[in-house]
């Protein structure tokens, strides 16, 4: 069953199992006729299925989409665009493939369909993160913003369980800074909320029976509301310190956000403990950091980052990029209090306790 939703003047959303196969009439009222569709190369077979169902308007599938949205890439994918003459865009995938999207929309104004295939949320913000000689930055600007979303949950019917956690986590990240983000509204709470919710109950039924469409489809409203939240408020902490880490050290983009993020909510949730509570209650915790972190563990997700392929001699680098241009966060940011935060993760310690707990912690040997 087809359902739609209408969010704003310059987004429409739709949600439905197999709606994606109607890409066709979402081309025709855009008003376009030649689509380039836009993917990794790992979901190129997608991208070829996609052409199939938008027949004579397919103008191509350009497979090149990369992580962090690296700044050539884009030139690259422009110069296709221009040669193949298309009028607009078809983003099927992740983070990666709708952040390509967006740069292109960007430089050469083509209007674009984001078809999300995990639970990232970029492509319900008007913000493009790229990378460009190994420093990540963002830019905002409603021109990035897709003007189509289909959300159809047949797409992330065969995610992995292992991706569906840590995407899922990333996204969630969104809504926990947005409630305490310095231009933070009732109505931007009350949204943020409402995607944490979704996820925490949709998530947890996905893990168990990763093919149930009704839990596929909440965990994706909850994708469209902590996306839409992002790009309503400014993030902080958590937000700047995965940027540093993907754009400086390469680091895989949800994974690194999903083993941050309680560490991030312990580093402000000792400024900000009342805006943060929400969280403990919806996850059924004592503390936001705590209840996060069990989340995390319940779902299997990555828990450390020297698991992630992070090094124990970069986090003094790291903890020096993080601090060099300042930013807004709740809580003073010191040099002393990154170095704390990021060996935490490192070893993937349990926030408001003395010790890691986790497999593949420096101590666990010790802690068995």
């Amino acid at each position: 069953m087809l359902t739609a939703l209408k969010d704003s003047d310059t987004q429409n959303v739709r949600f439905g199992a197999g709606c994606r196969r109607d890409i066709g009439r979402s081309v025709d009222a855009l008003g376009k006729s030649r689509a380039l569709v836009l993917t990794t190369p790992e979901q190129s077979g997608l991208g070829l299925e996609m052409a199939e169902y938008l027949g004579a308007r397919a103008a191509g599938v350009y497979s090149c989409a990369a992580m962090h949205t690296p700044v050539e890439v884009t030139q690259e994918a422009r110069k296709h665009a221009l040669s193949v003459n298309a009028d607009c865009l078809v983003a099927v995938g992740g983070g990666s493939t709708i952040g390509l999207g967006k740069a292109l929309a960007l430089r050469i104004n083509l209007p674009q369909i984001a078809m999300p295939t995990t639970y990232a949320g970029s492509e319900a913000t008007p913000i493009l993160g790229q990378t460009e000689n190994g420093v990540k930055t963002t830019v905002t600007d409603r021109r990035v913003l897709p003007e189509m979303v289909i959300y159809d949950p047949e797409l992330v019917a065969t995610l992995p369980a292992a991706m569906s956690a840590t995407s899922g986590l990333n996204a969630m990240a969104h809504a926990v800074e947005a409630l305490y983000a310095k231009d933070r509204t009732a109505e931007t709470t009350k949204l943020a909320l409402q995607g944490l919710g979704a996820f925490a109950k949709g998530l947890q039924a996905v893990m168990e029976t990763p093919a149930d469409l009704a839990a596929r489809e909440e965990t994706q409203f909850g994708a469209w509301a902590c996306g839409s939240v992002l790009g309503r408020v400014g993030m902080a902490l958590h937000h700047k310190l995965c940027h540093t880490l993907g754009g400086s050290f390469d680091m895989p983009h949800a994974r690194t956000h999903a083993v941050i993020l309680p560490h991030a909510i312990a580093y402000n949730e000792k400024e900000v403990s009342e805006l943060l509570r929400p969280i403990a209650e919806l996850l059924e915790g004592t503390t936001a950091s705590g209840a996060l972190w069990d989340f995390a563990r319940a779902i299997e997700s990555p828990m450390t980052l020297k698991e992630l392929g992070f090094e124990r001699s970069d986090i003094e680098r790291a903890a020096d990029i993080a601090v060099r241009n300042p930013y807004w966060n709740p809580r003073e940011i010191t040099r002393e209090g990154l170095l704390e935060l990021l060996t935490n993760a490192y070893e993937g310690k349990r926030p408001n306790t003395n010790s890691p707990i986790i497999p593949g912690g420096d101590n666990y040997d010790q802690q068995t």
